[in-house]
C-alpha cells in the first residue's frame, strides 16, 4: 500500500487512488477514490497499462482486461476484487452479454456482488466493455 494511497489537501476523507498497474486516466479523473471504507472504482476499459492500448479483440477479451485493470486498483486500495459490493458493466452490443458474463462469473464465481449491465451506443477509444465498482477496503 505504501505510495499507491496520495491524500488530497481539501480533504482528509477523500484519499486517490492511483496504481501504477493499471492504465493511467485518459482524462481528468482519478483511477479510484477511497472515502471511509468505500473505495469508489472509475471505469475501466481494456487498457494495457503498460502501452496503452486497447486489449483484445471480443467483448469477452476486452472483460476480462478490465477487471484485470479493477484487480490492480483494488490491491492499491489494499483491498480486493472479491470484496466489490456493486459493479456496473457497459456493452456496446448486449448479445455479447453471455460471453462476457462468462468471464465476469470466472472472478465471482462465490457471493459476486450486486450488478448492473447497461448498452450503450459508444464508450471511449471505441472499447466495447467499460466495468466499474464500488468495493469495500
Amino acid at each position: 500500500m505504501p505510495g499507491a494511497l496520495r491524500s488530497l489537501a481539501m480533504s482528509a476523507d477523500r484519499v486517490i487512488v492511483h496504481s501504477p498497474d493499471a492504465p493511467a486516466a485518459i482524462g481528468p479523473y482519478s483511477q479510484a477514490v477511497r472515502a471511509g471504507e468505500l473505495l469508489y472504482c472509475s471505469g475501466q476499459i481494456p487498457l494495457d497499462p503498460q502501452t496503452g492500448e486497447i486489449v483484445g479483440a471480443s467483448a469477452a477479451e476486452q472483460a476480462r482486461r478490465c477487471l484485470e485493470n479493477l484487480q490492480a486498483v483494488c490491491a492499491a486500495a489494499g483491498s480486493s476484487l472479491q470484496r466489490a459490493l456493486r459493479v456496473t458493466v457497459y456493452l456496446t452490443d448486449l448479445g455479447q452479454w453471455a460471453a462476457v458474463n462468462e468471464v465476469y462469473e470466472s472472478f465471482f464465481s462465490a457471493e459476486p456482488p450486486a450488478r448492473v449491465a447497461i448498452g450503450v451506443a459508444a464508450l471511449p477509444r471505441g472499447a466495447y466493455v467499460e466495468i466499474d465498482a464500488v468495493v469495500a477496503l
